[in-house]
């Protein structure tokens, strides 16, 4: 980990040893027998173990050995988190002997910050600037207690002349257990509400660098509703085993087809036919791989894993308690996997070897992993409803924007906006970016609402945005994918414009509206309909930027399904319970004449063309198509178009229904996506040349009624492919240009047509020098020998 940021910017300091012999200090103490905290309640739990805790002062006396000293000023640090652990199916609580040896405090070293190993002790480093008193809390392994974070703490009070270097306060404990310790840490300091601080020495606060948070081990559990969450580390596991032939994936931006999935919600479904243990966990998603090799994808993009509360909605009454976060769109903290997608309760240490089987077994099958992460909010929430866990209760006016006043700023639409561009915050991102390529070995990250990183301390957007550069320049990070969602919630629009220092990938959001203008029938759309097929050089060809720095896409996790999106004109939000004013009102959807579910046949037909329709038109853009899981199988979620918070078949991957419909929506589907990865000319390296590349067979571009579009990509060896999309609702009866010398045309798609003849790999010859395509239709032909 760096600290440049720290030593540079803002601590001005120098890396201590673990003490110098003019300071050092050390006391030996043994844990005084727990009292019994059965009878508290999961709500209190945590508050009664606090008040029952032993305070554990650090004095004068005693000395490092000599062993220890040299290791000390050589600071050999071992960093959690560069370590992997070994797969652990049953967790065995360590025998209480093992814990009531007496242990030896020191001063410790500012560096690394979070948790990290030095010889026979372990070594605790926390950064707060307006901190005033700081004391650790640790809950120790006992026999027989498998979850152990609404126990009583033991407490050690940092004295800032011994503990602490610049604004950061560590501490050095010799003998303390190598593994599953909990802990935590109280803050107090200034209480100005107006100044922007918020320190609560009552809450017990998890250390912003924790590698594993321990928390309610299943999910969902509502009888751990309440649990508190409290940082944890592993230093006993071996390393992860990844595998002599093992590698990196490695595939070209250009080459990548995306699904984006959740990890729980793509197994947890009885019908996954899994056993119930792995259901919608890691290793669930390893036993779907072959689903995803089938359909043809390449790359995952998940929804959040940084661990989250998913009962963060029912910590108080208010008109969405009924509901689960399910999204995971509310980060607790940057590092730790999310432990409840662990296998069978197992816990954050399963769920970090766990995640890292996935990543192992996802590359074996040549899929790369990318992580939809979180950096523009916290679980935090606002200034009205505070659920302080964290970042709130360390240092308030570092890591979030605040306004004059002292209150938050929020760019976010979730209460809170991260400080992103505050040299301290921003070091944090790139150790946990860091963190999740060196030790998960993931290939990329998408970033929620990143424009927000490019908001600077006040929040007033800034050109070239430091956190957006640094991440483009790191060394570390110089193999991964970036894509920014280029918009926040504060009217932050930047599809295009997003600062790129030529890395930068972008949702395509106007992609996602133009496509579905067009495909409906909309007026005025065929120009920029062309334009985004081509790959959006209005937006994209700029320095050194390419078509894939355009990711494509129709539907994603929040707005519409594509089935919902053909079979709803209005969003039906009810079941959120926040009276439909939640979700986006502007969908450009088209319900084809039948609000909802219909048996009307004909209706019927016209929703599977223009699904069909849209599915062809993202497989044949240049850039990099994105879709979402279940639209393979026309998933609905009945018109929901932002149902975050159900954790039921509204969100769960239907396996049943894609065995209903894997010979007609799903083959076509995997159909196209093959076709795609078969053939260059969807993934040109550059922009369109007119001359070379592509022909448009239009000289209609003026009319703003007409809506049908035809064109040729032009293969130098002759393998050209035409295709035309008919938006009107009549049928047009069109010329087809001649093929390529000794090459006749063959029918690959027609939308129109059943399956399997909507989609034929080898093609259908004998076409003709004319075809009648049907309303609402598009075809693909292929030249062949």
């Amino acid at each position: 980990m760096g600290t440049s940021l720290y030593s540079q910017q803002l601590l001005k300091m120098h890396r201590p040893p673990l003490c110098d012999s003019d300071s050092a200090f050390a006391t030996n103490f043994a844990p005084l027998a727990s009292s019994s905290c059965s009878g508290i309640g999961a709500s209190r739990g945590l508050e009664m173990g606090l008040k029952l805790s032993k305070s554990v002062s650090g004095g004068s006396g005693g000395s490092l050995s000599r062993k220890t000293r040299e290791g000390a000023h050589r600071g050999k640090a071992k960093v959690y988190g560069r370590q992997a652990q070994e797969r652990v199916l049953e967790e065995e609580a360590p025998e209480v002997s093992e814990i009531q040896r007496p242990f030896r405090v020191f001063p410790g070293q500012a560096f690394p910050l979070g948790v990290s190993e030095v010889d026979n002790g372990i070594n605790f480093a926390i950064f707060s600037q307006n901190a005033t008193a700081v004391t650790l809390c640790l809950s120790l392994p006992q026999s027989g207690k498998a979850s152990r974070v609404d126990q009583e703490l033991i407490e050690l009070a940092l004295d800032p002349h011994n503990n602490k270097t610049g604004d950061i306060w560590h501490i050095f404990i010799e003998g303390v257990p190598r593994s599953n310790v909990l802990y935590g840490y109280r803050m107090d300091g200034p209480r100005g509400f107006n100044e922007g601080h918020r320190f609560d020495h009552n809450i017990v606060l998890i250390d912003p660098y924790a590698k594993l948070i321990e928390g309610r081990r299943f999910y969902g559990d509502t009888s751990h509703k309440l649990s508190k969450f409290l940082g944890t580390y592993d230093f006993d596991s071996l390393p992860f085993d990844w595998g002599e032939d093992y590698k990196l994936p490695n595939i070209p931006e250009k080459d990548l087809v995306i699904y984006e999935m959740s990890v729980r919600a793509f197994t947890i479904d009885d019908s996954s036919g899994l056993d119930s243990d792995i259901r919608g966990s890691y290793l669930g998603v390893i036993e779907k791989i072959p689903h995803l090799l089938e359909l043809g994808v390449n790359a995952v993009e998940l929804l959040p894993v940084f661990e989250f509360d998913e009962f963060e909605f029912q910590r108080r009454r208010n008109p969405r308690d009924h509901m689960i976060n399910t999204w995971g769109y509310s980060t607790i903290n940057f590092f730790s996997p999310m432990s409840r997608y662990a296998s069978a309760g197992g816990g954050p240490v399963n769920a970090s070897q766990e995640f890292k089987e996935m990543v192992k077994a996802l590359h074996g099958a040549g899929i790369e992993v990318i992580l939809d992460v979180v950096y523009n909010h916290t679980n935090e929430v606002d200034d009205k409803n505070p659920y302080t866990t964290s970042f709130r209760g360390i240092d308030n006016k570092v890591y979030y924007m605040l306004d004059s006043n002292g209150r938050l700023l929020n760019f976010s639409g979730c209460g809170n906006t991260l400080n992103c561009n505050h040299p301290v915050v921003m070091e944090l991102i790139l150790d946990s970016l860091r963190h999740w390529v060196t030790e998960y070995h993931v290939d990329g990250f998408r970033f929620d609402l990143a424009s927000v990183l490019c908001r600077g301390t006040n929040g007033s957007p800034i050109n070239a945005p430091p956190l957006i550069r640094a991440i483009a320049k790191d060394a570390i990070l110089s193999r991964c994918k970036i894509i920014a969602e280029p918009w926040d919630c504060g009217g932050l629009y930047l599809v295009g414009k997003f600062p790129n220092w030529d890395r930068w990938a972008e949702w395509n959001g106007k992609y996602r509206d133009d496509i579905r203008r067009f495909i409906k029938g909309d007026p005025g759309m065929k120009g920029s309909f062309a334009t985004r097929l081509a790959g959006s050089a209005d937006l994209y060809r700029i320095n050194k930027r390419k078509p894939y720095h355009s990711v494509n896409f129709i539907i994603a996790h929040d707005g519409f399904t594509l089935y919902d999106l053909v079979s709803y004109n209005f969003k039906h939000n009810d079941a959120n319970g926040e009276g439909g004013n939640d979700g986006s009102n502007d969908n450009f959807s088209w319900n084809c004449g039948f609000e909802g579910e219909t048996d009307d046949v004909k209706v019927k037909a016209l929703r599977s063309r223009q699904m069909k329709n849209f599915h062809l038109a993202l497989m044949v853009s240049q850039g990099v198509p994105m879709m979402l899981m279940g639209d393979e199988y026309v998933h609905s979620r009945y018109g929901n178009n932002n149902s975050y918070g159900h954790d039921t078949a509204l969100n769960h991957f239907l396996w049943t229904q894609l065995d209903e419909r894997r010979t007609s929506q799903f083959r076509f589907f995997s159909e196209m996506i093959k076709f795609r990865q078969r053939h260059p000319l969807f993934r040109h390296e550059d922009f369109l040349s007119k001359q070379t590349d592509v022909t448009w067979h239009e000289d209609n571009w003026d009319n703003q009624e007409s809506k049908f579009l035809a064109f040729t990509l032009h293969n130098k060896n002759g393998g050209d492919i035409y295709i035309a999309f008919n938006a009107h609702d009549f049928f047009v009866k069109v010329a087809i240009p001649p093929p390529p010398t000794n090459r006749c045309w063959f029918r690959v798609a027609d939308t129109n047509l059943e399956s399997p003849d909507d989609f034929v790999s080898k093609g259908v010859p004998g076409l003709g020098t004319k075809y009648n395509i049907a309303p609402y239709s598009s075809i693909l032909f292929e030249a062949k020998l």
